[in-house]
């Protein structure tokens, strides 16, 4: 069976978990890992027993290679692999400007290469299970929140956390966001590390984002009102639960409606990134998240962030914060 060769750029927490589901993965095989720091490069190289290289070498000796630097950063690798003819998959967000992501979607189409961006919750079986019983949707709440961690503070909580919430709506809803209001503020970093953002489709669905990286505790939930009935979902939890017409265990007094109770199998939704990356390069599958759904959910966070940048500077015009004050 052919084996993709595969290098991982980036040795930090998501890059070492990267290396891991590579050498445990039955279609590739972990040629190297490159990092900047030597000392973090060696040590995830020892532990799954590859070599840390230079990073021409190791585009050099791969097919496909990981990026999973920060964020600024994705850019220059990405296109570095790909114009050296490798396929990548880059960790979320796929680049740091539109402009970015559409030269990384030109390289890409133009040399026939797969790019597939780690938009890592598009793999989960609470994916599925949710975009199953949905119907379309009229309204999502959707939060994420967090105690706070220094890793990932190199970009703001929209593009840390938020992002995944906004990939995932742009799924479900699959419709033109119309409008966008946010706000947010920067708390523990230098940059905003809650926020919140109330956006509008063209169909009329209104989807609010809450995300912090301050909270006291992990929380991640989702509720969606639809044609379909009511659904509400506990991804840490592993658990939904839906009332609608024709469902499960008929509600007394309502016998018209159900109440349906679900959960799913706790699943590896990076095994399964990778597993549909090396089918994509292998086999030509289907990129499941290519670049202009990673283009999408940047254009969202982005747009996100612009709003913050603009109710922030109401909000000093009108003397509620103090001039500067993030």
């Amino acid at each position: 069976m052919a084996k993709l060769k595969v290098g991982v750029i980036g040795a930090g927490h998501f890059g070492r978990f990267h290396a891991l589901k590579t050498i445990a993965a039955d279609r590739a095989v972990l040629t190297g890992l490159h990092d900047p720091d030597a000392a973090r490069a060696g040590a995830v190289a020892a532990e799954t027993g590859c070599a840390a290289m230079e990073l021409e070498a190791l585009i050099a000796a791969s097919d496909a290679v990981i990026v999973a630097a920060p964020a600024d950063a994705h850019f220059a690798i990405a296109a570095r692999a790909l114009e050296a003819g490798r396929h990548v998959l880059v960790e979320k967000p796929i680049a740091a400007t539109l402009d970015e992501a559409d030269q990384l979607a030109w390289l890409s189409s133009e040399r026939n290469l797969v790019l597939q961006v780690g938009h890592l919750e598009r793999f989960s079986a609470a994916h599925g299970a949710v975009a199953s019983r949905m119907g379309r949707p009229l309204y999502i709440e959707a939060v994420r929140v967090a105690p706070f961690k220094p890793r990932g503070t190199d970009v703001s909580v929209i593009l840390d956390l938020m992002i995944h919430d906004l990939d995932l709506v742009l799924a479900l809803v699959a419709q033109p966001i119309e409008t966008i209001d946010a706000v947010g503020a920067a708390v523990a970093s230098a940059h905003d590390d809650i926020a919140n953002a109330r956006v509008r489709f063209a169909n009329g669905c209104v989807a609010t984002i809450t995300a912090s990286r301050i909270s006291l505790k992990t929380e991640r939930k989702m509720r969606i009102f639809s044609e379909a009935g009511y659904l509400t979902v506990d991804f840490a939890e592993r658990k939904l639960t839906m009332i609608g017409r024709d469902r499960g265990m008929k509600l007394p007094g309502f016998e018209e409606f159900g109440l349906e109770q679900a959960g799913w199998e706790d699943h590896d939704a990076l095994a399964a990134e990778h597993t549909a990356f090396h089918a994509a390069c292998l086999d030509g599958a289907p990129v499941l998240v290519d670049a202009a759904a990673g283009r999408r959910a940047l254009e969202a966070a982005l747009a996100v962030s612009g709003s913050i940048a603009a109710s922030r500077t109401r909000a000093e015009a009108s003397g509620l914060i103090g001039a500067g004050r993030r």
